[in-house]
């Protein structure tokens, strides 16, 4: 952009491209108020779910889903503005809607405080929904790891990222699917709501790791070709170089906190698993003293 031009509209749209983004568009007012009226939402079902059930919602699982609409309300605001260049500012944009955010959504089980709530016929829908052969599939960590790093790798390597800073249509389906897939790969592997037939902790986490080097190889390939990518786009290299940076340590740290709901939810498993199997001997040895003791014989010790 020359100076003393006027923005492209569509450009200000895209939550961060141009210089001055620091402008309420009408995105960034809707990001915020939908991120108010979730969080508004689910503060509500907790305290529902205290009431009906006589016990308290855990209260970090409604930290999770603040820390998680507040992610993508930041990312969706002027905030970033204080991220220096275009490219730059929109990696860390799909950072937090696609990585960070996702993760603190799925640990505040939101399908799971639902059911709690819900009237019968909803938690039928719901169980009707889980069951489902397409989300059988989709729920799958390797389908979940294709539709996340894939569609980044669609982004960046195709034409459709020059579209999104042109086309406000494009860059919200984009957000859409940046979010939604973020959202069931997280679930797929570290979820603590229901899921269809989740595999062992092992391959998840070999998921993980190669979801990890596909995102991390696009990173170098993106630095490695500053110059053309993202093909139509119009970035200085060196802002598209330090944009690959983002992305490449970015990924690294989101992934390591996958990596770790991943493997403290394998350790609450096998802490449930240990104790109910503690209560049934417990339970199963009571009867066999109280038949090895003489009728009306006083109890020892």
């Amino acid at each position: 952009m020359t100076p003393g031009t006027a923005p492209d509209p569509a450009v200000l749209a895209h939550a961060g491209h141009g210089t001055t983004a620091a402008a309420w568009g009408p995105d960034a007012v809707a990001a915020a108020l939908l991120a108010a009226a979730l969080v508004a939402g689910y503060v509500l079902a907790a305290r529902q779910h205290g009431r009906r059930v006589l016990r308290p919602w855990p209260g970090h699982r409604t930290g999770a889903w603040v820390t998680g609409c507040a992610l993508v309300a930041v990312a969706l605001s002027p905030v970033l503005a204080v991220v220096p260049g275009d490219a730059s500012r929109h990696m860390v944009q799909h950072l937090l809607v696609g990585m960070l955010a996702p993760l603190a959504l799925v640990l505040a089980a939101p399908v799971t405080l639902l059911l709690r709530v819900a009237t019968p016929g909803v938690r039928r829908v719901v169980g009707g929904v889980l069951a489902a052969r397409p989300v059988h599939v989709l729920s799958h960590p390797v389908t979940a790891a294709v539709l996340h790093v894939g569609g980044v790798a669609v982004l960046y390597l195709t034409p459709l990222y020059a579209l999104t800073t042109r086309s406000t249509a494009a860059h919200v389906a984009v957000h859409v699917h940046v979010l939604a897939a973020g959202y069931l790969f997280a679930w797929a592997l570290a979820g603590p709501d229901p899921a269809p037939r989740r595999p062992g902790t092992a391959t998840r986490l070999v998921v993980l790791v190669v979801a990890g080097g596909a995102h991390a190889a696009l990173a170098k390939l993106l630095y490695a070709h500053a110059d053309r990518l993202p093909p139509g786009a119009v970035h200085p290299p060196g802002d598209v170089e330090v944009a690959a940076q983002w992305m490449y340590y970015g990924g690294d740290v989101a992934e390591v906190l996958l990596a770790v709901a991943v493997l403290a939810a394998w350790y609450r498993a096998g802490a449930r698993r240990a104790g109910g199997t503690a209560r049934r001997v417990t339970a199963s040895s009571v009867p066999a003293t109280a038949a090895a003791r003489s009728p009306g014989a006083p109890a020892t010790g």
